[in-house]
């Protein structure tokens, strides 16, 4: 999947930097609003940070974000946005199925809008180990993904328990559909959902 998201990012055909037009961004707040206010220091990770703008939305909010991807121009599109004042952000350039090697750990929220769901099943239970190496326990992961389903270039999509079953410890406490009245006909098609996991 990473070198299909190279392509995009070099052909400039990349339609999730524009997901904040519609409703998605608002429910996508929301979600982060009902986590409790971060404590002085606490750190999130951003998982498949794009260009990194739910990483800086975080680092405003109070957060130390560390945000990872594995596509170089957009790890460098995503530093380019930075200082930004009052956002403690770092854009790391690595490999979610690999999380030890790329970032340290003690994290108490993580972010994935749209990374887990394009994974394969082997690349799924390696992101899973290492978010559990790298998190605490009761740690929380905000997962947007597209339901399950063959859409051709499009990612396959992730159902609540195809979530559970990668990410052994963790706990789906809420699944949500995504409001997809302002959505595109591609993207309503795609059921997209909003996951929040806790880990045990």
């Amino acid at each position: 999947m990473s070198l299909s998201y190279r392509l995009a990012y070099r052909l400039g055909f990349t339609p999730w930097e524009n997901a904040g037009r519609h409703s998605f961004a608002a429910q996508l707040r929301a979600l982060i609003d009902d986590v409790a206010p971060p404590a002085s220091g606490a750190k999130a990770l951003d998982l498949g940070c794009g260009t990194g703008d739910h990483s800086i939305e975080l680092g405003i909010r109070g957060w130390s974000v560390t945000a990872i991807d594995a596509v170089p121009l957009a790890i460098e599109r995503a530093r380019t946005k930075l200082p930004i004042a009052g956002a403690d952000v770092k854009f790391v350039l690595g490999d979610v199925t690999n999380l030890p090697a790329y970032v340290d750990s003690g994290y108490t929220l993580a972010l994935d809008v749209g990374c887990f769901h394009g994974l394969t099943d082997d690349q799924r239970t390696a992101y899973g180990n290492g978010l559990g190496a790298v998190t605490e326990p009761g740690a929380q992961l905000l997962m947007f993904s597209f339901s399950p389903g063959h859409r051709g270039p499009l990612p396959r999509g992730a159902s609540c328990d195809d979530v559970e079953r990668a990410l052994g410890g963790w706990t789906v406490v809420a699944d949500d559909a995504m409001d997809t009245s302002e959505a595109s006909r591609i993207l309503a098609m795609a059921e997209p959902r909003f996951f929040r996991l806790v880990r045990g």
